[in-house]
């Protein structure tokens, strides 16, 4: 599959190798760097990417996280996958591009990214456009034992070797099928193909280290992903899908309240409403629109 732009791709290698991107855009223009979510990469911005790209007159560099995509995995048997290490991922792309503070997309976990890092080094973060995700999944107070308890237990474990399939179109049905969130074939096309690799019987299995699907020993208390969201100083640009993650729950609203700069624009669209290609000019819209002065913040 062939997406509009992606012609004007450029793959990029950061932080020493360890840190695979694409971005698209001409390279003087203003970086914006993109954080994908969960068991996603890089390819989530295969659509939206070239819409920014030429209407805000930036670069936008989108990452694949340690452990997803063309990036590197952790290395140790027991290493956790948690939000503060995929903030190193982004400071480490931000010190090879020589960006002292940047515009972050976040998507989803990468919107949650994007949070801690705007709350924990505001000098690092100019402005946050967060796409479907706000703050960050929390476990109660009360329940901190069992959330470590299950943690420790699975990371002990052996782990298992991802599925293999018959071909790439094998993959999307299977991403299809057991997302977390719903997701359709021409949606998850770029990101399973992007996560794809082929092996020597001819067969497809996923890069994805395994590990991701385990559970993270520490999360955040839900006052705690209050707290930071509220120590954010940066303006925050929220667009969130009519059918997406967020909408009027109960934590959602107090999420969005605890900001103390935020603009949201609802749009037509399921959680991946930035991949949709029948939704992504309106998610690029909300953002054209909500930009200062309709340009980017060089």
């Amino acid at each position: 599959m062939v997406d509009a732009g992606a012609a004007d791709v450029t793959s990029l290698s950061l932080a020493e190798g360890r840190v695979a991107a694409l971005a698209w855009g001409r390279e003087q223009a203003p970086v914006w760097l993109a954080l994908h979510g969960w068991l996603d990469n890089a390819a989530s911005f295969s659509r939206l990417g070239p819409l920014l790209a030429e209407r805000l007159d930036i670069r936008l560099v989108a990452l694949d996280f340690r452990g997803h995509g063309l990036s590197a995995a952790n290395e140790g048997a027991t290493d956790d996958y948690a939000l503060w290490d995929y903030g190193h991922d982004v400071l480490d792309a931000m010190d090879t591009l020589g960006l002292d503070d940047a515009v972050l997309v976040g998507h989803s976990m990468g919107a949650a990214v994007a949070c801690l890092l705007a709350a924990a080094l505001p000098e690092r973060v100019r402005r946050l456009v967060l796409i479907d995700g706000l703050g960050m999944l929390s476990t109660a107070a009360e329940d901190t034992a069992s959330q470590l308890r299950r943690g420790f237990l699975a990371h002990r474990m052996r782990a298992s070797r991802m599925p293999g399939y018959a071909d790439v179109e094998s993959a999307v049905a299977a991403r299809v099928a057991g997302g977390v969130t719903p997701i359709d074939a021409d949606t998850a096309a770029p990101l399973v193909e992007r996560n794809s690799r082929r092996l020597e019987d001819g067969r497809v299995t996923l890069r994805t280290d395994s590990r991701l699907l385990k559970p993270s020993p520490v999360r955040f208390t839900p006052a705690q992903v209050l707290a930071l969201l509220a120590d954010i100083r940066c303006p925050v640009q929220l667009v969130e899908g009519d059918e997406g993650i967020l909408g009027e729950r109960a934590f959602a609203a107090k999420a969005r309240g605890a900001v103390p700069d935020l603009t949201r624009h609802v749009v037509p669209g399921g959680h991946h409403l930035h991949l949709e290609r029948d939704r992504v000019d309106a998610v690029a819209d909300a953002v054209v629109n909500g930009c200062p002065v309709g340009k980017a913040v060089s």
